[in-house]
Order: structure tokens, then sequence, then C-alpha cells
């Protein structure tokens, strides 16, 4: 295909040409044209041979050093010489001041007595909502109104966050536990970084509620430890630790508060003081220490963080120096005890065992003493009458023997003071029926109960022990304790009166 258009396009150029002149030119020049042409190749064929031979040749050719300079003298003349301008010049024309970098505030965190209006300013910390939206609460921190926005006094926040800065070191300086709380999107960052340099907590996710309040439900599984004044981690707490409840914060510090309504209660329940940042439209009174600011701006919000962090910092500073020195400024909590060694838990193991094989002792006794007195109460089948007063007969209805009387110990049977109920007695409890009483009606409750306790009666006629008591205590019409003697000979005497006057 190509050679075809080739052809083609040069056929056209060839007819193109006039002939009459090409023909006389090849005519003409014919001889002289073919002799040229071999001079021209000899002499080519030469100067490519000869080309050949020099790159032979340069080929091992090393330049010679002598006599060539290695460097050029203007270029070091030039350099010393503006070195030269530069050092003495270098006073000359205008200061350069430090300017506002807002990354420079997470880089390098300013301490509180850096803390300046400019600073604030470049924050954006001023810029209020809008007049409509404000709280009059907050009146006493606002300078003035700027195009229907409320400007926020600087020196007004300027002091309170140095006040906050002195709250956050103090509690760091004691061991407390700080929390810092920024919810928003992009307030995590300045969260976490205050946390570390305050050695605390940090939360930048919603609020579980009931976290402070119900922390022993909500918060069951998060790891306790011990640390001693130096912060070292101290061995043998972990299993008082197993059922610790959940820690609580010492402090709490939060960014946005107007979306933290429920921490800052349950921190107002617990007794837990609180520093927030609060802008024109938030309520003052929700936290312990306000920073009135624009907590809609990143640039404020990292900027009070950073600073409360730098004071957190330097007051677990000045706590770690001054244990150094023997001087602790915390206290661990009264119920911590001390830590407890491989040795202190084989000691209450066996000190529980040699408890627990104690009290199997004494349960053996006890069930021992229970199956031989059983057994001697079986084999002891006696007749055991109550007399009367004077001894000689025995009073009617507790006529035969008692089948189970027992043995008691000594001076029982003459102890027994069995209640004497006659039909009568009966038909003013159930007039209606009137139930009688038989020797096998009544049983004996125990040598160590008295008076009414001493006896259970039909069963049916109380449903439990109290309520037989109290209708006794109506056939009978006293009150009083009948484990006196005296009481029990007046209600014996009592008794008899009625036996004799239902015999009539």
């Amino acid at each position: 295909m190509i050679l075809r258009n080739v052809a083609v396009r040069h056929g056209r150029r060839a007819l193109a040409a006039p002939l009459r002149r090409s023909w006389i030119r090849s005519l003409s020049s014919e001889i002289d044209a073919i002799e040229q042409s071999i001079k021209n190749e000899l002499t080519e064929t030469g100067s490519i041979e000869a080309n050949l031979n020099q790159l032979k040749a340069t080929r091992h050719f090393i330049p010679p050093l002598a006599g060539i300079k290695q460097y050029d003298e203007g270029v070091a003349r030039d350099y010393y010489l503006q070195k030269s301008i530069k050092k003495h010049t270098a006073k000359l024309g205008s200061v350069i001041t430090p300017h506002y970098e807002p990354y420079h505030v997470l880089q390098h965190p300013p301490a509180p007595k850096d803390v300046t209006l400019e600073l604030l300013m470049a924050s954006q910390a001023h810029l209020g909502h809008a007049t409509s939206l404000w709280n009059p609460a907050n009146q006493r921190y606002i300078y003035g109104i700027r195009q229907g926005i409320h400007i926020i006094s600087l020196e007004t926040t300027a002091a309170h966050l140095r006040r906050a800065a002195k709250v956050v070191e103090g509690v760091a300086y004691h061991g407390g536990l700080i929390l810092f709380v920024g919810t928003r999107p992009g307030q995590d960052e300045a969260v976490i970084q205050a946390s570390e340099m305050a050695k605390g907590c940090h939360l930048f996710e919603r609020w579980i509620p009931g976290s402070i309040t119900n922390g022993d439900q909500i918060l069951p599984t998060h790891a306790v430890k011990a640390l001693d004044e130096h912060d070292n981690e101290v061995p043998g707490f972990e299993h008082k630790f197993e059922k610790w409840k959940a820690l609580k914060p010492d402090l709490v510090v939060c960014l946005n508060p107007l979306e933290n309504y429920v921490l800052l209660h349950e921190c107002g329940l617990n007794n837990i003081p609180t520093i927030g940042v609060i802008d024109t439209d938030a309520d003052p009174t929700w936290v312990t220490y306000p920073i009135p600011a624009n907590d809609d701006s990143l640039r404020c919000t990292q900027l009070i963080a950073a600073v409360l962090g730098k004071a957190g910092e330097q007051g677990q500073t000045k706590r770690l120096e001054a244990a150094k020195t023997g001087t602790i400024t915390w206290f661990p909590p009264d119920n911590l005890g001390k830590p407890v060694t491989a040795d202190d838990i084989k000691r209450a193991q066996e000190e529980r065992l040699k408890q627990r094989e104690a009290e199997d002792l004494k349960e053996y006794q006890r069930e021992l003493k229970a199956d031989m007195s059983s057994q001697k109460d079986s084999m002891l089948d006696r007749y055991a009458p109550e007399l009367d007063e004077d001894g000689e007969e025995p009073l009617p209805g507790l006529e035969g023997e008692f089948d189970d009387v027992g043995d008691g110990g000594e001076g029982w049977a003459g102890e027994m003071r069995p209640f004497v109920m006659t039909e009568s007695d009966f038909k003013k409890i159930d007039p209606q029926n009137g139930l009688s009483l038989s020797q096998e009606d009544l049983q004996e409750d125990g040598p160590e109960h008295s008076g009414l306790e001493r006896f259970k009666f039909v069963e049916g006629l109380g449903e439990t022990d109290e309520e037989e008591e109290d209708m006794l205590r109506q056939l009978t019409g006293w009150g009083a304790d009948l484990d006196d003697d005296e009481d029990w000979q007046a209600l014996k005497k009592n008794e008899a009166k009625e036996v004799a006057r239902g015999k009539k």
C-alpha cells in the first residue's frame, strides 16, 4: 500500500515536469555528473575514516592539569562580599514583629501569663452572637454591640481564663483527675493534647448519660491502677480493683456547654467543679468557673484548651518536684489499704480454711447433740402429771401421760406450767361450735420457753402462735408478763376458779 502511494505521487511529479528541458539537461550533463559523483564518494569515504581514527585517538587522551585553575575566584569573592554587607547592614531598617500563626498554639501552647489581649482578639474570642439571642446573665461580660452582634470584653476573658488556669493547676498539683470535654467537630485534637499535658482524661464524642451518677453500671470494665507519688504503678491492688467503683473526675473542663447540659447537671449532683466556655447565648450558671469567649471559633477553643492544658502540666511538674523532696500533696482513699503480696494471699486463704473447718466442727457437734437428745427423749416415757397448789391432786384436764415430755435438764418437770382450758373457755372463742379439749390436744413446746409460749394448741384454732397467744390472753384477761412467778400463781388461781365455775 505504501509503495503504491509513493509511485503515484512521484509519477504525478514526473508527468507534470516539462519533458524537453529535462531531456536536454540529462544529455548535456550525463558524463560530468558521473565523474563528479565518483569524486564525491571518494571524498566522503576519506572523511569518515579520518573521523573514526580521531575518535580512537581521543578515547585515551588525558588533558594536562598544569596551568588550569580549579575554581573561579570571582564566585568566592562575591560570596564573602555578600556576607560582609549583610553583617554591617543587618541592624538597618524596620524590626519584624512576631505575627499570628493559628497552628502555633497547638505546637507551642502558651502559659497563662503569656495570654494577651492581642492573642485573644486574633483568636476571635471577642465575637459573640446576635443581640436577639443573648442571655441577660452575660451582661457583665459584654463590652458593646457592633453590627448587630455583641462584643465580649477581652479584659474580662483574660481575667477569667487566668483564674480557671489557677484552678486547673491547683487540682493537678493535688493529684486530682481532670476531664477535658469538647464534642464539636474539630475540637478533638485540642482536647486530646490538653488532657495529655495535664495527665487527665478526654472526651470528644457524645456524653453517655449516667456515666457519673450511674458509673458502676455504665463503666464497669474500665481499668483502674494505683500509682505512687512518683506516678509509678504499684502492684498488689488488682484484687481490690476488681469490684472498685468507677472513678469520678475532680474537675471537668467543657469547651461547648450548650451540647453537654446533661454532663454539667451530673457534675452538679455530685459536687464536681466545672469550667466552661460561655458565649453570649449560654447560661453562665451552668458551670462553676465561666470563661466568657466565643465557643463557635476553633481558634478560640484551641487557645483556651492549650492554656488550661499548660496550667495542668505546670501543676503536675510541681507535684513531682515536691515528691522528690518527700512532700506528698495528695492522700489515697481510706478503703484502699495496703498492697497485698503473694504471702498475704496465702496467709488469708489458710485463715479462711481454718475458720471454715472450725464452723464445720461446731455444726457437727450441734447436730450430734441434737441427735443424742432426741434419742434420750424417745427412751423416756414417763408419767408427768401437774399437781395443784398444795401438790396433792392433779389439775383437771391433764390426767394421763405426756408421751412427748422430754428430759429437758434437771428440775424441768417441776417447772412445767401448763395452761388448763375447759369447754366453757373454748365457747368464749367460738360459741357456735363449742370445741372440746382432750389430753391429746395439748403438746409441750420446750424447756427454753415460759408462760404462754410453752404450748401449741389444736391445729386450726390459730394460724400462728401469736394468734393463739392473743386468744389465751382474751380468755384470761391478763396482759402481764407470765414469766414472773407471782403473775403465774395469780393466773393459776384465776383459772382454778374458772374451772370450778364450769363444773358447777
